[in-house]
């Protein structure tokens, strides 16, 4: 395991990201092999999240495969944040509906206040923020090593879950200007102060 402690910052959060999406290609052939099974299923619809930042206690980064109702696999990362403090939080879905065409779902919150969040789990196909800076980081721990970011228990308990996989952790962590493309969002709490939920025809993504 290559362990780092003290203070690590990048340019772009994607790259700590590449080690965990290589290791969802081996979780890959473990499902084409019928050796996992998924713990639920999700729409498969891919939306946006985005935040102007996002100051976390206990990181966690693992890879797993969800998958929907009719069976497509989707590999994922899982961001894993135990306490999540969001500034300028905004979140977009578009739905085509027939014979109206796309509506977005745009929902906002943390205007002037920050969400709060407990146990905040993101099942992620793509990560990318302006700047990353982390305290005590641990690069290439085992999953189920992982101890100063939680770990959804969905996933523990899970047949997807593997505790030898590449995993990342880290005491704490700041993004700037996120940008994250997901296909499942859950937490334990969620505060949303100034929270705005509209429906808007036409493209109105988050970015």
């Amino acid at each position: 395991m290559l362990h780092r402690s003290g203070r690590t910052c990048w340019r772009r959060f994607a790259a700590v990201l590449v080690p965990s999406l290589a290791a969802v290609a081996a979780l890959g052939i473990g499902m084409a092999q019928g050796a996992l099974a998924a713990s639920f299923f999700i729409s498969g619809q891919r939306f946006q999240v985005a935040a102007d930042t996002l100051r976390a206690g206990g990181l966690s980064i693992y890879p797993m495969v969800d998958v929907t109702r009719k069976g497509t696999l989707v590999p994922v990362v899982v961001l894993g944040f135990r306490h999540a403090q969001i500034g300028g939080l905004c979140l977009s879905v578009v739905i085509d509906v027939p014979l109206l065409g796309p509506f977005t779902l745009l929902l906002t919150g943390g205007d002037g206040r920050r969400v709060e969040a407990a146990n905040l789990f993101i099942d992620a196909t793509s990560v990318v923020a302006v700047q990353a800076d982390t305290d005590d980081i641990d690069i290439g721990v085992a999953a189920g090593a992982v101890t100063k970011g939680p770990v959804n228990p969905k996933d523990r308990n899970s047949r997807w879950f593997d505790p030898d996989v590449f995993a990342q952790q880290a005491q704490s962590v700041v993004l700037s200007d996120v940008r994250v493309i997901s296909v499942a969002v859950s937490a334990g709490t969620l505060n949303v102060p100034n929270l705005a939920l509209h429906i808007k025809q036409g493209s109105h993504r988050c970015f």
